[in-house]
């Protein structure tokens, strides 16, 4: 095979060579421009798709951490609105003490009256509190319109029973705010297992104090009517209306039959009776009404004043179990809150671990990347040198 040697062939091999080195040097400037050794996807298809991958995952943690932001946000809100809420049902128990006195005057009644009815008003107001962007905190899911409306003076519940589930972390969720249902309508009355009430009819002075289980027998969940006989004596009698027991009486002592301890204070008579059985449920509006509704009672007989205290007493069993949902309801907004810490930090360290190979694979090697481009320079001022040299060369001076 025969080679054939001609000055086009140097002067197009010189051009190429000279080209190729420019644009050596023209990619070298630009990567000492950008900090970048990748400049196009070409430099290193798997490495340029190994960073796309990976600032995928970058921008996915941005977004878990914009998510963790607004539900912090809302829980946030929560913590205040329900810290407000147990201060205004401390005033609410603070007044029913106070009206409970039997020192206090019909007008003051009638100012404890208005002043509960400005405390169910804050409460509802707090209720239907907004997170800033329009959206209702205690709304659940259905936080577009108020959860909370008066009804011919009843509070009813617009909002759904679910409670979000927030991504703020790559497989970690945390809760949003808590429906509004189970913070201010399903509270457990009495003690929050057991309850009791006296009987409307009743005529005697005995109020209902208190009632629980007895801890030295086991209470079945049964229903049962503690009936007096006599001011001193009493029956038990189960749900059917039925004997199961019965006993003596002294101004305020414990009455406590099948796993069950009922206190009573004052003197009852013949005929009165108290029932005794499972809590129910009732909302936190509900009590304040029934608080300013025993204010307005009848107290200008004796068993008129019972019957309000009874009232009264009762409330103030069903404020406390109030006033400990709020707490509860804080409680578990601060393990959502002290989970979104913990969340940030995963993020945290997931991105400085991303960032970092993102940073072995784009990143610049400055030094070898200067060395690189003197290097370029030089070869490619020899190739113009040698190209220069050429072009005075010809093979008929060869041949002279």
């Amino acid at each position: 095979m025969n080679n054939r040697i001609s000055s086009s062939m140097m002067y197009d091999q010189s051009v190429f060579l000279m080209l190729s080195k420019q644009s050596k040097l023209n990619h070298l400037e630009r990567q000492l421009a950008t900090g970048q050794k990748m400049v196009t996807a070409k430099d290193d298809p798997v490495a340029s798709g190994t960073a796309v991958g990976m600032d995928r995952v970058l921008a996915e943690l941005d977004q878990l951490g914009a998510n963790a932001a607004t539900v912090q946000n809302r829980l946030g809100l929560q913590e205040n609105a329900l810290a407000q809420a147990g201060e205004l049902l401390q005033r609410v128990s603070d007044l029913t003490i106070q009206a409970n006195s039997a020192a206090l005057s019909a007008e003051d009644r009638k100012s404890v009256s208005a002043e509960l009815r400005t405390v169910r008003d804050s409460l509802l107001s707090l209720a239907n509190s907004t997170d800033g962007n329009g959206r209702f905190l205690f709304g659940g899911t259905a936080d577009g319109v108020a959860p909370f409306s008066a009804s011919t003076g009843t509070i009813l519940y617009n909002g759904d029973q679910t409670q979000r589930q927030v991504e703020v972390a790559p497989g970690s969720f945390v809760q949003d705010a808590l429906p509004g249902s189970e913070i201010f309508m399903r509270i457990r009355t009495g003690d929050g297992t057991v309850d009791g009430s006296a009987a409307t009819g009743n005529a005697g002075q005995a109020v209902l104090t208190g009632v629980s289980r007895d801890g030295t027998a086991t209470w079945t969940g049964d229903s049962f009517t503690v009936q007096f006989t006599g001011p001193d004596t009493y029956d038990i009698l189960d749900s059917g209306g039925n004997p199961v027991g019965g006993g003596t009486y002294a101004d305020g002592d414990d009455i406590v039959f099948q796993g069950l301890r009922v206190r009573l204070s004052g003197v009852p008579v013949a005929g009165d009776e108290f029932s005794v059985g499972q809590a129910g449920n009732r909302d936190v509006f509900s009590t304040i009404d029934r608080l300013v509704g025993a204010l307005q009672m009848d107290t200008s007989t004796l068993a008129g004043r019972t019957a309000q205290q009874n009232v009264l007493q009762s409330s103030l069993r069903d404020v406390a179990r109030a006033a400990e949902k709020m707490i509860d309801s804080r409680a578990s907004g601060g393990a959502q809150l002290s989970a979104i810490d913990n969340a940030a930090s995963l993020r945290e360290a997931n991105a400085i671990s991303l960032k970092d190979s993102l940073s072995q694979l784009r990143d610049l090697d400055y030094a070898e990347a200067i060395g690189q481009y003197k290097l370029e320079g030089a070869a490619l001022q020899a190739a113009q040198t040698i190209f220069t040299q050429m072009q005075s060369m010809s093979l008929f001076n060869m041949i002279r």
